[in-house]
């Protein structure tokens, strides 16, 4: 039979100066661990801890490349809308009408998709330079 985990019943109550604190609340940060605690018993039982490393600039442009992908899909729920519009009129004098309301949605939207695309080749072509680098 295995032996039941025992509960954390003892306490360490220790005091801080405010910038060891921020020290600690830093070093915490970089890590994988969820509360502050846990990690704080991994360093005092010399157990290992995994540092995240980060890397600022691909931070934004993974933060850019969401809002173009939000605005794709607002632009693609839009025109979703006009199509299916159009093809319930269908039969209808209305049908000309959607006809062109469509043929604006979609002169209006055709800059929005060439500016994301464009963006996106600059990205990419970013993310290749630095993984070439990242490789020599």
């Amino acid at each position: 039979m295995e032996k039941p985990a025992e509960n954390r019943s003892r306490r360490l109550i220790i005091r801080l100066k405010p910038t060891e604190f921020e020290l600690i609340e830093k070093r915490f940060k970089k890590t994988l661990f969820r509360k502050l605690s846990e990690y704080c018993r991994n360093v005092l039982l010399e157990k290992t801890i995994t540092v995240t490393y980060r890397d600022k600039a691909m931070d934004d442009v993974l933060e850019e490349l969401i809002l173009l992908r939000r605005e794709l899909n607002a632009i693609g729920n839009n025109l979703n809308q006009a199509v299916y519009q159009i093809n319930a009129a269908h039969g209808n004098a209305d049908i000309r009408l959607w006809a062109n309301l469509l043929a604006i949605i979609t002169r209006q939207v055709e800059p929005s998709i060439s500016q994301i695309k464009e963006r996106m080749n600059q990205y990419a072509d970013i993310w290749s330079q630095k993984l070439r680098a990242a490789k020599a």
